[in-house]
């Protein structure tokens, strides 16, 4: 299946400035696969080293770090020879090897001819409890997620729709009504689905939901086994209610985040460390309110005031245990959580593109879903999940800060009018 990240992967290969490049993100979302397979594809060959499978392995580190020494071992231990410029050496949970992330520094400054990919499921929790230095500057590092929804409709085999949408989207003209009828009902399928690729996989072959959701419930399991796992002992079981409690309260009409919700009583300073490590692991993302919409929008957020949305469409329903056809057919049973559903999807492909993502509210209640900043703009961006698109928050909004334009998404078809771009739900990953 086609991933984004492998244009970024070629562009890294032929850079002059190249680094060892770290692919961080949560577990399942395909990291060692893309690695593999684009080493297979641009390599004359891919040295391997897994530091889950084979704990061993970290003893090689614990005495000498340098290239000159690493190098005759781990052709030894792959048995194949690493040559420079022409082996991909793929380093596989890093982060249960310190002293290998630390070597990564001196592969930088003493042996760049030497490809390294590195791969970590819970890489940013690691270095946060690092006893060794993380090497600063020393390499490159990219954020892989889950599948987007244009790679979920490619790997559907809907190439001509995809670029359907992007050219609509571009001209801001009106998909026909037909074509959008199954992108909205392609888009159904990925909200049950979601993007980790096995379960997309699973889906474009089968079309068996049921099996589908036994993937989801494995990968859910694995995060609690994570949590278990790679935790502080006093963490555990505060982690584990907060991940529970985030699905409960994309349910609520106020999608803020509140520790009180959690448990009676419930405080920041009781949680906190819990969330941060859900953050850290890219289970989670954070998105806060912002207090002005000025420039650059981190330096006005509110620390007290943000939402919490999971990482994955498909886990989210899994997680809340939704059958599949309440989603698929939009059941009325399910519209109280439509509006959070429908929030942490679009969240979930600005994150992807990269943005920044925030939120506004006004001193009376008026509430924009995300605030970002593209082409140098600050774009408000409005997310409903029918096409009942009434948005009196919006357009407070945009007599108050007069912004070069606003995106609505909703069901609605593409259309542009009194500087508001209308974008079909199945097209944010156009943004």
């Amino acid at each position: 299946m086609y991933r984004k990240i492998t244009e970024e992967l070629n562009r890294w290969k032929s850079d002059p400035y190249r680094k060892p490049l770290i692919i961080q993100g949560a577990r399942q979302v395909g990291k060692t696969y893309t690695a593999l397979e684009f080493g297979r594809n641009n390599y004359e060959n891919v040295a391997y080293f897994n530091f889950e499978t084979s704990p061993s392995l970290s003893e090689i580190f614990s005495e000498n770090i340098s290239p000159q020494y690493l190098i005759p071992l781990l052709s030894h231990i792959c048995g194949k020879s690493i040559v420079k410029e022409k082996t991909l050496i793929i380093f596989d949970e890093i982060q249960l090897c310190e002293r290998a992330l630390t070597s990564l520094k001196y592969f930088c400054e003493e042996a760049p001819e030497y490809h390294i990919i590195v791969a970590g499921s819970l890489l940013g929790v690691a270095v946060n409890r690092s006893e060794f230095s993380f090497p600063v500057g020393k390499v490159d590092i990219k954020t892989m997620y889950p599948m987007d929804m244009e790679e979920f409709l490619l790997a559907m085999g809907e190439n001509e729709l995809t670029d359907r949408i992007k050219k609509c989207f571009a001209e801001n003209i009106p998909m026909p009504s037909v074509l959008h009828e199954s992108a909205m009902q392609l888009y159904r399928q990925y909200l049950v689905t979601g993007g980790m690729p096995e379960c997309v996989l699973q889906y474009s072959q089968t079309r068996d939901m049921i099996l589908v959701r036994h993937t989801q419930s494995n990968i859910l399991q694995s995060y609690l086994n994570d949590m278990s796992k790679y935790n502080n002992l006093n963490e555990i079981k505060k982690t584990r209610l907060a991940y529970d409690n985030i699905t409960v309260q994309l349910s609520k009409k106020n999608t803020r985040f509140q520790y009180k919700l959690i448990k009676k009583g419930g405080r920041a300073s009781e949680f906190e460390n819990a969330i941060e490590w859900l953050c850290l692991s890219g289970i989670v993302s954070q998105v806060y309110k912002v207090e002005q919409i000025k420039k650059p929008l981190e330096n006005y957020r509110d620390i007290d005031s943000f939402k919490i949305y999971i990482s994955d469409m498909g886990l989210l329903g899994a997680k809340k245990e939704i059958n599949p056809d309440d989603i698929l057919f939009m059941s009325e049973e399910i519209n109280d959580f439509k509006g959070g559903m429908t929030e942490n999807y679009v969240n979930i492909q600005l994150k992807i593109n990269g943005y920044s993502t925030y939120y506004w509210e006004s001193d009376r209640g008026a509430e924009i879903d995300f605030i970002i900043q593209r082409e140098n703009h600050l774009i408000p961006v409005e997310v409903k999940s029918a096409d009942n698109t009434k948005a009196k928050s919006l357009k407070l909004y945009m007599q108050k800060f007069s912004p070069e334009y606003a995106v609505k998404i909703s069901a609605k078809n593409f259309a542009f009018e009194n500087r508001i771009k209308t974008v079909p739900l199945y097209a944010v990953f156009c943004l």
